[in-house]
């Protein structure tokens, strides 16, 4: 039978975030003894009342503890229940101090004048305006909080994720939720289809339902977008659907044409392909900015462009001569409104932005330099002696996630330079295309054989296969690269070559002459997982001078299974910062050192997916997380430390657009689905100095030998040609 627990939760021993789940010490009502509780629960903070439903049982090593079936939340009433509930850092803008002076001027009426008459928190000394609205702001959205988190506890969505719906919908967010529980999954990154169906179906909502197929048809298009494609085949899009829901055709067919006759879904291509509208936009927004360029004359001055190469060479030194590809970059650079430059490591590519750069310089041209990681920048900086920036911040961040600069405020420039433009998707693309001056020119520079961008489209393929505009490509490669073993064996890699060109070995050796490669044989996930940690921990030694924290990265192509990325960062992190974490809005993995990785785009902190940094400042009271990117530091207030992970090892793709001093590469036999040759390639060109792959070397033959169309689907080709 059911016992009652009633009193104040004391402290949080362990939360577990993704299940709620809280192992705590509780203080009994008239009991003098504090006791342990375990069970899920969802929302608590310390100092609160609760009135708990469950049983005692005897844990082998901890003795007796109750286990917790159900609960409810109570608001203190006493003076000192109030001070603690306050105090715990609940509440943004009350902390022990300001609890202390609230409760001492309002005395038991204390959460009633909260709730009710809050502009009254300002007869407190040292409590303006400000405070007493964010003040009341947290009261509601703590309220709010608990009812959501109460309603989603079963299926395990994460605190991070009800306050972010807390925070989107406000007092509203149940309410709403039990009238459309897809909008989770239109609106809510992280909560996907399978999550908002449950819901529905638990509350009672027709399974064949034309609400349940249309945001199935929205579900499968955002999975074709996370695989990069920007537009679907209409049978492709009916077989994804009716898989998810488990329905015929037949039911899905008309509630698709419902979709593209309201213009929810947009077709193209005589109705074979089908569009989300945003992609569809972003497309049709990109081509016509390329369009406007290419037809609007030359804001550049005159240039006699042989005596401009001639003249850059002379600057690079006695003797110097560009190769006939190089000049003719240059050339079609400055004739073209837009052109675009594509080559592999080693092939001139830096010395030719130093040169079009200086000429530029020389006759006054206003320059832009740009690229789409802050890594990236800083080497094209490096390249050209000119400040670059990174694509968001040269458009400018608009915090409520556009940009300042557009069509109707284009950049003040007449030269734009936009280096890894392989990286760029569709959205990304279309939003610096649209804020190109009329008269400038843009010179797109990347490596087409390296991964496609991380969002959805292949923007740099698509404006080569469209045959629109001048395209020079890089080949020669160039004496110092042939001299680097990394740089020789990337392009045997895109060869085809598929033996490894050096010996295996069981451990790695010191770095130096040609160990700048190497392979450490490991057969099994659990191997792999053991010599990379053990490498990393050695690197020091292996690589003299070698930081692990900021010179070494661990690439891997999977994240889940043994040797994914998430364990690696789990062990990595016992290696490299082994100091306890803190508990910040419910996640207990984030310490001070911490390497992370920003996942999404927060466009109000100015962090965006992909960005790198380490965490600087964890306030676990507060739920604050304050991050330093690039010398820059950002503070991550409650509820967004959600979109950081650790990032002692990261995925190829997350890689992009970073270079790295020494590399280490796991590959498997396990990662299959994934190998690919220009993962191989875009991995390998990410390293410097020394690179060392951990694994099969089949895995690698597999990988190097994988040449089945992996390309993406879009329109944009079609679109560009107008």
């Amino acid at each position: 039978m059911a016992e009652q627990l009633q009193g104040t939760l004391e402290r949080i021993v362990f939360a577990n975030e993704e299940k709620q789940f809280l192992v705590a010490e509780f203080q009994p009502e008239k009991e003098s003894r504090k006791v342990t509780i375990t069970g899920i629960l969802p929302g608590v903070q310390c100092g609160e009342s609760l009135l708990l439903q469950g049983e005692w049982v005897r844990h082998p090593q901890h003795g007796p503890q109750f286990r917790v079936e159900s609960f409810e939340a109570r608001l203190p009433a006493s003076v000192h229940g109030i001070r603690r509930y306050l105090g715990s850092g609940l509440i943004p803008g009350i902390g022990k101090t300001y609890a202390g002076k609230i409760v001492d001027h309002f005395g038991e009426d204390t959460l009633k004048v909260i709730s009710e008459q809050s502009a009254r928190l300002r007869e407190v000394p040292g409590i303006g305006a400000e405070r007493a609205r964010r003040i009341k702001q947290g009261w509601e959205e703590q309220r709010a909080l608990r009812s959501v988190m109460v309603f989603l506890q079963t299926y395990g969505i994460s605190a991070n994720r009800c306050l972010r719906l807390v925070k989107r919908y406000g007092e509203a967010t149940e309410d709403i939720l039990r009238k459309d529980p897809y909008r989770l999954a239109d609106e809510i990154e992280g909560i996907g289809f399978a999550t908002a169906d449950q819901i529905a179906v638990n509350l009672g909502l027709p399974s064949d339902g034309a609400e349940r197929i249309r945001a199935a048809l929205r579900h499968s298009l955002q999975k074709a977008a996370e695989e990069g494609h920007t537009a679907v085949p209409r049978g492709d899009l009916v077989a994804r659907s009716t898989e998810v829901l488990g329905l015929s055709a037949e039911a899905v067919e008309p509630v698709l044409d419902q979709a593209v006759g309201r213009g929810e879904i947009l077709a193209v291509q005589e109705g074979t392909l089908l569009q989300r509208k945003d992609l569809a936009h972003a497309e049709t927004r990109a081509a016509r900015s390329l369009r406007r360029l290419q037809a609007s004359p030359s804001a550049l001055p005159g240039i006699v462009v042989d005596k401009a190469i001639e003249w850059a060479a002379a600057r690079e030194g006695a003797g110097f001569a560009f190769a006939p590809e190089q000049a003719e970059a240059i050339r079609g650079a400055l004739e073209a409104p837009v052109a675009v430059l594509t080559g592999g490591p080693g092939t001139g590519k830096t010395t030719l932005l130093r040169a079009l750069t200086a000429i530029l310089r020389a006759k006054k041209v206003r320059i832009a330099l740009a690229s789409p990681t802050g890594r990236a920048a800083q080497r094209l900086a490096g390249a050209t002696g000119m400040r670059a920036h990174t694509v968001h911040r040269l458009l400018g961040i608009d915090p409520q996630g556009g940009f300042q600069h557009g069509e109707d405020e284009p950049l003040e420039t007449d030269f734009l330079i936009v280096d890894e433009a392989s990286m760029l998707d569709i959205r990304l693309a279309a939003s610096l295309l649209a804020a190109v001056p009329v008269g400038a020119h843009l010179l797109l520079v990347g490596d087409a054989n390296q991964l496609p961008s991380v969002g959805p489209g292949d923007f740099l393929r698509n404006l080569i296969e469209s045959g629109q505009f001048p395209v020079v490509r890089l080949q020669r490669v160039f004496r110092q690269a042939e001299e680097s073993p990394i740089v020789d064996l990337a392009y045997r890699v895109l060869g085809g070559e598929a033996r490894f060109p050096q010996p295996a070995q069981r451990a790695p050796a010191p770095v130096g002459g040609e160990g700048g490669l190497q392979w450490i044989l490991a057969e099994s996930p659990e191997e792999c997982v053991e010599k990379t940690c053990g490498l990393v921990d050695a690197i020091g030694r292996l690589v003299p001078g070698t930081d692990p924290l900021r010179d070494l990265q661990v690439l891997v192509p999977l994240h889940k299974g043994v040797a994914g990325v998430g364990n690696f960062n789990q062990r990595l992190k016992e290696i490299l910062n082994p100091r306890p974490p803190a508990t910040v809005n419910g996640r207990p993995d984030l310490a001070v050192g911490d390497k992370v990785i920003q996942q999404r785009n927060n466009y109000e902190v100015g962090l965006f997916n992909g960005d790198i940094g380490r965490i600087v400042e964890v306030d676990a009271k507060d739920g604050r997380v304050v991050l330093e990117v690039e010398g820059e530091r950002y503070a991550l207030e409650r509820g967004q430390s959600g979109d950081l992970a650790l990032a002692y090892a990261i995925t190829v793709h997350k890689s992009q657009g970073s270079e790295y001093p020494v590399l280490v590469l796991p590959l498997l036999r396990q990662h299959y689905l994934l190998l690919r040759r220009n993962l191989v390639y875009t991995a390998l060109t990410r390293g410097k100095q020394a690179v060392f792959f951990v694994g099969d070397l089949a895995a690698y033959g597999m990988a190097v030998r994988q040449t089945a169309d992996t390309r993406r689907s879009t329109d944009l080709v079609r679109k560009i040609g107008g």
